[in-house]
């Protein structure tokens, strides 16, 4: 519990940084202005440190999420070829750092340290004997080819719980592959059940399965540290981007295995409940669905059109799936009459679950998105301010936020060197020198 003579200390002795954040006293939120980029005592992995050997999607969403708990993440970059790859993919790009947008999205709180990993193989060395976890995302094999695989870290850092993220895991005939998203959606089974009905697969708008893999990633890493806590040693984690697609198909994988029933792509609908799918309306989509058969009746007096709910070919669900062309085509017919916003007004307190098609402005127009503050502006170092999306998660008890802005390349190579591996100055010119660092 804080108390309030704390909070008033923090108040005067602290500079404002952005907004003030809550955090839970007595079980009700307490504002107070404590500098919202220091990591507290209130952050569940305060003192924790992350060796991040991760790039592109998979691997940097695992760590942000580790470093938004209060981690410590040290997001170890390839010196002299531009770091993190998908610091360049882009338009659109910052103005200053030239680093893409896309960067942005999964590398916030974290500290961009550059080390060669070929010619400073004793540096990671030292850092993994700081560090309590390590993640990385490279082929298999190709860490054990400069020494930094699990068998040899843990030699030297038996504490170090070490989470590779790959393709296809470190064993059976496609571990050696590299792994990518839409590959895995792909051979997975996603985009055979994602598109309409009679067209061709479709990938989904943003790579799930690399953030499905990242959240796998980051439970299993939290559960090796409470294993640690028993045990006091560390252990390997092999999560990878295939077995993740395919435990992603839950009911579908449960039809085939058990029914031997194969999936169809359905569009926007759903195989076995009807009506429960987007619409289209005067100025867009409108997606709801009726859960139930009571969900259903209140649709239909909504509408106005309380006999087909006691219609035999619409009366249950069943029956409303036995001839769902034609319940689909009425629905419509009403749908398209008027707009989103008045549907959305006549709807507002139905029991069933209905919401707009938003576009991508319309969803941070949301007022339900602005009123929770979901989107943080967090300072950059050379681009003044960014904006990102803030964790989804809330404790009652914890922090859980965004700090800091995606660090430029090579932001905090001096100062991890100095001040977590008491390096000297005259060390890291030495390795500058000879571009192990940057």
């Amino acid at each position: 519990m804080l108390i309030l003579s704390q909070t008033l200390k923090c108040l005067a002795g602290r500079k404002l940084w952005q907004k003030s954040y809550a955090i839970t006293c007595r079980g009700k939120n307490l504002a107070t202005s404590c500098s919202a980029n220091e990591i507290t005592d209130l952050h569940p992995l305060k003192g924790i440190k992350v060796l991040d050997l991760t790039r592109i999607v998979a691997g940097p969403y695992c760590t942000m999420i580790l470093a938004d708990f209060g981690a410590e993440v040290y997001k170890i970059e390839r010196p002299y070829v531009g770091g993190d790859e998908s610091r360049k993919w882009g338009p659109p790009f910052l103005e200053k750092s030239k680093d893409a947008t896309y960067f942005m999205a999964s590398n916030r709180n974290k500290k961009s340290v550059c080390i060669d990993l070929k010619k400073g193989k004793d540096v990671i060395y030292d850092l993994a004997q700081k560090c309590d976890i390590l993640v990385e995302n490279y082929v298999p094999g190709k860490l054990n080819e400069l020494h930094l695989g699990y068998d040899q870290l843990k030699k030297i850092a038996p504490q170090l719980i070490y989470c590779s993220l790959t393709g296809y895991g470190s064993q059976g005939p496609y571990a050696k592959r590299p792994g990518y998203d839409v590959i895995a959606a792909s051979m997975g089974g996603l985009l055979h059940i994602t598109g309409e009905r009679n067209g061709p697969p479709s990938k989904v708008g943003v790579a799930v399965t690399d953030v499905a893999t990242g959240l796998y990633a980051h439970g299993a890493i939290l559960a090796a540290l409470l294993q640690r806590q028993r045990t006091g040693r560390g252990q390997k984690i092999d999560v990878n981007l295939f077995s993740t697609q395919v435990s992603m198909l839950i009911n579908v994988a449960a039809n085939y295995l058990n029914a031997g029933l194969d999936a169809q792509r359905w569009g926007t609908a759903h195989s076995s409940i009807v009506p429960y799918q987007s619409f289209k309306t005067q100025d867009g989509y409108l997606t709801l669905g009726t859960g139930s058969d009571k969900q259903f009746q209140e649709l239909c007096e909504l509408l106005e059109i309380k006999h087909l709910a006691e219609d035999p070919k619409f009366k249950t669900n069943k029956d409303r799936v036995e001839n769902r062309k034609e319940i689909v085509e009425l629905l419509a017919n009403i749908l398209c009459q008027k707009s989103s916003t008045e549907w959305m007004k006549l709807f507002a307190a139905a029991s069933f679950p209905v919401g707009p098609v938003n576009s991508i402005r319309e969803v941070f127009e949301d007022e339900h998105i602005k009123a929770i503050g979901l989107v943080k502006t967090l300072p950059h170092q050379t681009d003044g301010e960014i904006k990102v999306v803030g964790p989804p998660v809330v404790f009652s008890e914890s922090n859980n936020d965004a700090r800091t802005a995606p660090p430029v390349l090579g932001q905090h190579t001096d100062e991890v060197l100095a001040d977590v591996l008491g390096y000297t100055k005259e060390q890291i010119v030495g390795l500058r020198n000879k571009k192990i660092i940057e």
